[in-house]
């Protein structure tokens, strides 16, 4: 075949592996885990759009979150719940229709990180700089950050899934429950020497870029804390930051975890769980975590 040929060719995505007795009630989990994703995050996003109280900088950054959480869920779960009705010798994809899965699953996971190093950045400036907050924080900074966590996610992307798109396939299962980055230079019969070291050189740029800024941004935010007298602030500040840590340390544990086990094929059975579980749990919990503690969100819920 030419390349041509091969690039347009369907491919085989593994999916889960469940016995034909366990499809419907593995179906019927992940489809209500869906569901409450996707209501809740829609529903945050539109109680801070309609409610002028939450019109702030703080809650616009946070829409970010649920967002990227939606793309998150809706790129791989509504097509993996139809492929667990489905025989396992059936779960064809198109090869182009697997490149945008890709790409969508690639953006989600780089979003996740410099969305909440923006959100830290807010935390950080109306904290350690309370009289000063509403100057910087304007609805211009508040766009220029969003548009740096986005542009700079699509940036990266675009550029490791152009380096896979270049090659050709030889091979056409994909070894995973959905399209990745990994999975598709992984049908390459070609030296793969440079997506590898993207890969790499990309995971690790990313987990780093956002750990180390958000660590640096907490030492700074302890720091005021710890030398202030102020019972208030310190009480916000423990509020405000130990949520934002435990969403950041969800997301963190559960995506770096299938990012590296992409590299040991001896353990590909965890790899493929811990890459499904990244789509699933922090969407679903970030939504109760950030959005149930902070006060003005809870507040409104409560009074719905």
């Amino acid at each position: 075949m030419d390349n041509l040929t091969l690039r347009h060719s369907l491919l085989l995505v593994e999916g889960l592996k469940v016995t034909p007795q366990s499809s419907q009630p593995v179906f019927i989990v992940l489809l209500l885990v869906y569901v409450f994703s996707m209501v809740s995050n829609i529903g945050v996003i539109f109680l801070i759009s309609t409610e002028r109280n939450l019109h702030d900088p703080m809650h616009f950054l946070f829409c970010n979150l649920p967002v990227n959480d939606i793309i998150g869920t809706t790129v791989i779960m509504p097509r993996l719940l139809q492929d667990i009705l489905k025989e396992a010798s059936e779960h064809y994809i198109s090869y182009v229709e697997c490149v945008i899965q890709a790409y969508f699953v690639h953006i989600f996971t780089a979003a996740c990180h410099y969305v909440l190093m923006i959100m830290a950045f807010d935390r950080y400036v109306a904290i350690c700089n309370p009289l000063r907050y509403t100057a910087i924080m304007t609805n211009k900074m508040v766009i220029i950050l969003s548009i740096f966590a986005w542009g700079l996610a699509f940036l990266l992307v675009t550029i490791m899934i152009g380096l896979t798109v270049r090659l050709s396939h030889c091979r056409y299962k994909i070894e995973n429950p959905f399209c990745d980055n990994a999975s598709l230079f992984k049908l390459s019969c070609e030296n793969v020497v440079i997506n590898n070291i993207f890969g790499i050189i990309y995971t690790v740029v990313v987990l780093s870029l956002s750990s180390v800024t958000i660590l640096i941004t907490y030492v700074k935010i302890a720091t005021v804390c710890i030398t202030s007298k102020n019972k208030a602030l310190n009480s916000k500040a423990i509020k405000t930051c130990s949520t934002h840590l435990a969403v950041y340390l969800i997301m963190f544990i559960s995506g770096a975890v299938f990012i590296f086990l992409h590299r040991f094929p001896e353990y590909s059975d965890s790899r493929k769980l811990a890459s499904l579980m990244f789509h699933i749990v922090p969407p679903g919990l970030n939504p109760l975590v950030y959005g149930l503690q902070t006060k003005e969100i809870r507040q409104k819920i409560v009074k719905l």
